[in-house]
């Protein structure tokens, strides 16, 4: 009798139980990309993913304004006239045929995310280090699946507060992002 195929993850900082078994990965949590919303009083965008099943518990991730406006576009399905960033990255993967298998989202250090992107070409399987908001921004663009390290929601997942009775978010919220998605220019992120 042949028993499946299994092999440790390339994944660099997953815990040494992080097992792939037919295609099945251990050790992580598949998340649901909830959106992106604008943290008050600071005004600054968080990426809010959730558990897909189980506890639902919430992993909200602080990112830069240029990378909100990114996923939010991707998750509206707006096309820009002009390729943004994560927008040429996914054109040039597809074009060298590489498929984004899935991100993860590993650890965090001193108060910072890490991720991975999972990739797979003909030359084989490779497993880049990412920051969140970038790995979460080509996974939408692509549809690949998210995951984050179990130990780190054990560590740091939020259990899901309760929301407005009729089960929507929170109106006002969604109207000061929208605001703060419109007043957002390339200029105010130049160094200088």
């Amino acid at each position: 009798m042949r028993l499946p195929t299994a092999h440790r993850s390339p994944c660099h900082a997953c815990p040494d139980d992080t097992l792939i078994l037919n295609g099945t990965i251990f050790g992580v949590v598949p998340m649901d990309l909830v959106g992106v919303r604008l943290e008050v009083p600071a005004n600054t965008p968080v990426v809010m993913l959730r558990e897909t099943t189980g506890r639902r518990r919430v992993l909200p991730i602080l990112i830069g304004g240029p990378e909100a406006q990114s996923i939010h576009l991707a998750i509206e399905g707006v096309q820009p006239p002009r390729p943004l960033t994560h927008d040429l990255f996914r054109d040039v993967l597809t074009a060298l045929g590489v498929e984004l298998v899935h991100v993860v989202i590993t650890e965090m250090r001193e108060h910072t995310y890490y991720a991975e992107l999972h990739l797979r070409s003909k030359a084989g399987d490779h497993t880049i280090s990412s920051r969140p908001s970038d790995a979460i921004a080509l996974a939408a663009r692509f549809g690949a699946p998210i995951f984050a390290e179990e130990r780190l929601l054990d560590e740091v997942g939020q259990e899901e507060s309760v929301e407005d009775d009729d089960g929507e978010p929170d109106e006002e919220i969604l109207d000061e992002f929208r605001d703060f998605i419109a007043s957002v220019n390339p200029e105010d992120f130049r160094e200088g």
